[in-house]
């Protein structure tokens, strides 16, 4: 009880916080120039091992429940169209990186990515590989709706290279489903992970969200149960983001039926506790895996990062967004391609850059994006590792992080040249990490901190 007296006093339940996949958030992107974003591919080192994420915006159903930048439809001319400009976004971005360039990830997100008929994803797949090999231990994952998946497309998949499957289950109440505008059976979703299995994928990821109306602990327990029953070897848990200002679809969504800020966490918890019964590993703040798994192997020699998939173990310095509103990692900032599907192809067909937003990381923005991505990942922050990094020695660094000590006092531990988060602190960790955030929230723009 004194334990959540000391979160509530903390303004975890109440506050909003970024989710930090990266630093600043993207809710402080502004215009940026293409130029810019130019001269940072072609500083990209020779023979670098880099990232692609390719987005693909269009679903069959738009859920409700998602805030995601994506569009309807029931054809797939559109579709086609789309790969044809991704297509050519990949051969233009070959010209501009210097030669040499291997594959260390391949992410297809989106939307969904399985709404792709087999030809059309041996034709995107054969794309990339043709221009970017994927070099050996590289992976190639892609977001499967169990609904919009079938033997030919998987077969499709696992001939393309398709290394690790993650597949989103939200919950698998039929009233939470009914609310959120997502059904989708046990059976179906059952079915799906058969099809990953069948045809040798070896990764499979599986999403569940808490926070959800009408959701309650023995609800989630039960879908955690059937979660468990389906195998995966990498679970994200996500908080439901409930942003209406910011997706329109999820006014369809009773808000009523909303848990409030303690329920939020006794979901979490639940669910956290079943899945570390069954032999899982807690990472980060919100993902679990199996011991053997790349991601609880970074965890433990310290190579977790975090990127806007959430947590990862992909080792490139350089990840590379294609495709409508995907954003691109380089060292020197943040670029974001347009949006709206109109505006991106129509860049690349005229041969510019489709980035439109984006930051240029300043040395402090490099320096405090460290900090919170070690908060975020380790629950730690090793001042030694700033200082060697950054130049920041450790008496400006214990100035920075004096009103942090001071507010957190009763969660923080400060040990030699280590600052750490207590277990007892980390559903706090949002908001230790935006207490080192130089940038202003703007009002309303991120999710509740739990």
């Amino acid at each position: 009880m004194e334990h959540l007296s000391q979160l509530r006093r903390a303004g975890l339940f109440q506050s909003r916080a970024p989710r930090y996949t990266s630093y600043p958030p993207a809710t402080q992107f502004k215009a940026v120039d293409a130029d810019l974003v130019g001269g940072w591919m072609a500083a990209v080192p020779e023979g670098a091992r880099i990232s692609l994420y390719i987005h693909i915006p269009f679903c069959r159903r738009l859920c409700w429940f998602c805030a995601c930048r994506t569009q309807g439809t029931q054809s797939v001319e559109p579709v086609r169209a789309y790969v044809a400009t991704l297509q050519a976004e990949l051969l233009a971005l070959r010209h501009r990186l210097p030669p040499g360039i291997g594959l260390s990830r391949l992410h297809w997100g989106g939307g969904t990515p399985t709404l792709l008929p087999p030809d059309l994803i041996c034709q995107l797949a054969g794309a990339v590989f043709n221009l970017f090999p994927l070099e050996e231990g590289g992976e190639f994952s892609v977001e499967i709706d169990p609904s919009e998946i079938d033997a030919p497309r998987m077969a499709a998949l696992a001939k393309a290279g398709m290394t690790r499957a993650s597949i989103g289950i939200q919950d698998f109440d039929p009233q939470i489903q009914d609310a959120i505008g997502r059904p989708q059976s046990f059976e179906i979703t059952a079915e799906a992970v058969r099809l990953i299995r069948d045809h040798g994928i070896g990764g499979l990821n599986a999403d569940i969200l808490y926070g959800l109306p009408h959701q309650t602990l023995p609800g989630i327990a039960d879908t955690v149960q059937k979660v468990l029953a389906l195998s995966p070897d990498r679970v994200a848990l996500y908080g439901y983001a409930h942003v209406p200002w910011m997706s329109k679809r999820q006014v369809m969504i009773p808000a009523e039926a909303l848990p409030d800020g303690e329920a939020r966490l006794s979901l979490f918890d639940t669910a956290s506790e079943l899945f570390i019964d069954d032999g899982f590993q807690a990472i980060g703040i919100d993902h679990f895996a199996r011991p053997g798994d790349g991601l609880a192997k970074a965890a433990a020699e310290g190579r977790l990062r975090r990127n806007f998939q959430g947590y990862t173990d992909d080792p490139a310095q350089v990840l590379i967004g294609l495709g409508a509103s995907s954003i691109s990692r380089y060292p020197q900032g943040y670029a974001q391609n347009a949006p709206a599907t109109g505006a991106y192809t129509a860049a690349v067909r005229e041969g510019r850059i489709p980035a439109v937003r984006g930051h240029a990381l300043t040395s402090d923005d490099a320096c405090r994006g460290r900090m919170i991505e070690a908060l975020m990942c380790d629950f730690r922050i090793d001042m030694t590792e700033i200082t060697q990094r950054f130049g920041l020695s450790i008496e400006a660094q214990m100035d920075l992080f004096g009103p942090i000590l001071s507010r957190f006092a009763n969660v923080l531990r400060l040990h030699g040249p280590i600052l750490e988060i207590m277990p007892e602190g980390r559903p706090l960790t949002r908001l230790i990490a935006q207490a080192l955030d130089a940038y202003g929230a703007p009002e309303g723009s991120h999710s509740v901190a739990i």
